[in-house]
């Protein structure tokens, strides 16, 4: 699947503030570093798809099955999640893929996250690319991608 196409009636495609509830949606079905509190709300994706960043989802029947956000200031992965019963199809990658895509061509040179150590995310940024730093100061492993 590639952004704008269509396969088993999937789309990747930019995200849009109308996504917002789907995508906190995604965000809280999560179980692997699930939001705990509502430190972050959906106003907060506001700013982070249309000011400092851009958001991208994986839509199916009219439905966010996936989505991700990036800082395109700087380079943060802010969000890159899949619904728990939708996983294990390479919404994931592909998301990513595109994420990173558009980073790199705002002129980034070095991308980060962070993610809870220990878990199926943390693997995931292993095998596909980017580089283990260690654990930061608020006990996340902490990754970066450089161009």
């Amino acid at each position: 699947m590639t952004e704008n196409t269509t396969a088993s009636r999937c789309q990747l495609r930019q995200a849009l503030r109308s996504d917002i509830p789907g995508m906190h949606r995604v965000r809280r079905a999560v179980r692997e570093n699930p939001l705990t509190s509502d430190v972050i709300r959906e106003e907060h994706y506001i700013p982070a798809i249309e000011s400092s960043g851009r958001g991208w989802v994986v839509e199916e029947a009219g439905e966010v099955r996936a989505f991700a956000v990036g800082n395109g200031e700087t380079g943060n992965i802010w969000a890159l999640f899949v619904d728990p019963a939708h996983e294990g199809r390479g919404f994931g990658r592909q998301l990513q893929a595109v994420m990173v895509d558009w980073l790199f061509s705002e002129g980034l040179e070095r991308l980060n996250l962070g993610t809870a150590p220990g878990t199926r995310a943390e693997a995931f940024y292993r095998a596909t690319g980017w580089t283990y730093l260690g654990i930061d100061a608020h006990g996340e492993a902490s990754f970066e991608m450089r161009r």
